[in-house]
């Protein structure tokens, strides 16, 4: 019946019609004017007082006949009087497919919005929007950055928002938008910072290439990694990759370690002690497959109950390898509830307790709706920047490239940390710090140390931090306190 009424109803388009349609993709480019608002502020940031303008504007991408192709919003903080060596450190949330509003609204921006710091749902609005006095602007201007396809940044006319919708396409365009800043900032030889989250720690490293891996270099300080995500191959959660099974084994430890389901005098304590067995017993158990012996798989099963929480039948049933799916649900299923991805400190409740894994992650639904609120409320009726378009916070850029510029062997194993190695080595001022939450499934702080731990990356210029919450330290009180520290003296000991 549905194929009948859609047949009956369909009429031929006129060629005209498709003619007018491209005439209007065209116009709109022809007539394209970048949308901006901006207003002054004083804050009190790191114990100083800083006045300080907010900007919101488009940053238009135009092809090589000057022809606007895309919109990439940014919003910039900026102190006052205007220094040109003052620091500026340019940020980007993940995804990919996310806009800033995470990093902006819950760590660095100058205001934040409040949620409960204690893993608890955020619940419905209002949703209380306070100065933020951990945010980093005392030492540096910001500039958080939209990719198209996040926030309101779009593309124009007749292009299409797909040619920005990848590792190397989205890192160029990133790239570009940072050069057009300096340039319209008159800050080109001021000290400068990137600072990514999640997939926007990708980004970071994909942008260092775009940035300095030609002649025409924009050369910067420090990148700033939060929730680090660089090396895909290892961190895989598939089948046949053994790598992610010893990855994810500390990330267990403490998750087991907090929610009472392991003992030890420490969470550092404990995760140290699952490294060396992931890298010892455990690893080399994994690469025996099933030539170990039937003595050595009941001595990391054992091992692996301890620091996991789980039951050793579980584990058995499991052939000693458990997915973070599985390990969501199975943990605290005795007490009918799971955990969370994002942030494992957080704990929901399924339709029933019977499931292979979590109907969702309560670390995500339990603050997505203060953040968004938040966000819209400031830049609409704060700053004053009006738009009809829709405040695109997560989710909206789909059908990703994963290829990198190399051969088949480079993007089947897709690892953009030798990008930083390479600029580290190239650029003796570069530094990284590497931000972690003990509680982070996303992005497993092991995974991290990994990557950054292999061949042609200087050992003496990456420092790693920890903080006692997840993907999204900055949620707990005490971490976002921590993390301004850190990013503060990183940026300051440049």
């Amino acid at each position: 019946m549905f194929a009948a009424l859609a047949a009956a109803s369909f009429v031929p388009i006129p060629a005209t019609v498709h003619a007018e349609k491209e005439g209007d993709a065209k116009n709109a480019s022809a007539a394209y004017t970048p949308n901006s608002a901006s207003k002054r502020f004083t804050g009190n940031f790191g114990s100083k007082s800083v006045n300080y303008t907010a900007t919101i504007q488009e940053q238009a991408l135009k092809d090589d006949k000057g022809t606007p192709k895309a919109a990439i919003v940014t919003t910039s903080y900026v102190a006052e009087p205007r220094n040109p060596n003052r620091p500026v450190t340019f940020l980007f949330n993940g995804g990919p497919g996310s806009a800033s509003l995470w990093l902006q609204m819950g760590a660095f921006g100058p205001k934040r919005v409040a949620i409960p710091s204690d893993a608890r749902d955020d619940s419905g609005p209002p949703y209380p929007l306070l100065d933020n006095p951990d945010s980093i602007l005392d030492v540096t201007d910001l500039v958080f950055i939209d990719p198209v396809g996040t926030g309101w940044s779009y593309a124009i006319g007749d292009a299409d928002p797909k040619d920005y919708w990848g590792v190397t396409q989205d890192a160029k365009s990133v790239a570009q938008v940072i050069r057009q800043w300096l340039s319209e900032n008159g800050r080109w030889n001021s000290p400068k910072f990137l600072g990514g989250e999640s997939y926007g720690t990708t980004r970071s490293a994909a942008v260092v290439n775009e940035l300095e891996g030609g002649y025409n270099d924009v050369a910067l300080n420090g990148v700033i990694l939060i929730s680090t995500v660089l090396d895909f191959g290892a961190g895989a959660d598939t089948e046949g990759n053994e790598l992610s099974y010893i990855t994810n084994l500390p990330s267990f430890a403490a998750t087991a370690l907090y929610h009472g389901k392991a003992s030890a005098p420490s969470v550092e304590t404990f995760v140290e002690e699952a490294r060396r067995f992931a890298i010892g017993a455990y690893g080399a158990f994994l690469l025996k497959g099933q030539m170990a012996s039937a003595e050595e798989r009941a001595s990391v099963r054992k091992e692996l109950a301890r620091f996991t929480g789980l039951s050793e039948q579980y584990l058995e049933n499991a052939d000693l390898r458990v997915t973070p799916y599985r390990f969501y649900k199975e943990l605290l299923r005795d007490r009918g509830l799971t955990v969370g991805r994002l942030d494992s400190r957080y704990t929901g409740k399924d339709y029933d307790n019977a499931g292979e894994g979590p109907d969702n992650d309560p670390s995500f639904y339990g603050i997505d709706g203060g953040y968004t609120a938040a966000a819209n409320s400031f830049f609409r009726d704060t700053i004053g920047y009006s738009t009809e378009r829709n405040y695109s916070t997560i989710g909206g850029v789909r059908d990703w490239d994963w290829r990198l510029q190399g051969g088949r062997d480079t993007n089947a194993y897709l690892n953009v940390a030798p990008y930083l190695g390479k600029a580290m080595r190239e650029n003796s001022g570069l530094r990284l710090l590497v931000a972690q939450g003990w509680y982070d499934f996303a992005t497993p702080f092991f995974a991290a140390e990994y990557s950054l731990t292999r061949t042609g990356i200087p050992q003496d210029r990456v420092k790693f931090t920890y903080y006692d919450a997840g993907h999204m330290m900055y949620v707990r009180d005490e971490d976002r306190q921590k993390l301004s520290a850190d990013v503060r003296e990183f940026i300051q000991s440049r």
